[in-house]
């Protein structure tokens, strides 16, 4: 059992390499979607007043934006928490929407629930290592 718990302990040194990670993923997976929908703004606009979030216009827009500057300070390593919790946010009403349109779990708000969870880790823990905001002591 004591080297169970000795190899567990030195897995622990590596957690702000882990949050890293999950940063870095996080990061591209917002930055990518948020691009997509700033590159097409009027369509994603449209989409979003289909969706029932009205004005679509200022939802479409704001959550494009949202994603895309957000993606890339968290991907950086800049100003990571605030980012994350809009993030969370974002993604928490977007589960709730899908939930209430009857779709399940699995095939349906899976990946949205799971943005929720790493979003909310990168607000409480931070950027982890190799970010940005290292360097400039904040």
């Amino acid at each position: 059992m004591l080297t169970l718990k000795i190899m567990f302990d030195i897995l622990l040194i590596f957690s702000d390499w882990s949050i890293a990670f999950i940063r870095l993923v996080v990061g591209l997976i917002f930055l990518v979607h948020g691009w997509s929908k700033l590159k097409a703004l009027k369509a994603t606009q449209e989409s979003f007043t289909m969706m029932g979030f009205k004005p679509g216009w200022f939802w479409g827009t704001l959550v494009s934006i949202v994603e895309s500057l957000g993606g890339a300070l968290i991907f950086l390593g800049v100003w990571v928490q605030f980012p994350a919790l809009l993030l969370a946010i974002q993604m928490l009403v977007a589960t709730i929407w899908k939930k209430k349109r009857g779709q399940v779990l699995s095939g349906g708000y899976e990946l949205d629930l799971l943005l929720v969870a790493a979003c909310l880790i990168i607000a409480t823990m931070g950027a982890g290592a190799f970010a940005l905001s290292g360097l400039f002591g904040y």
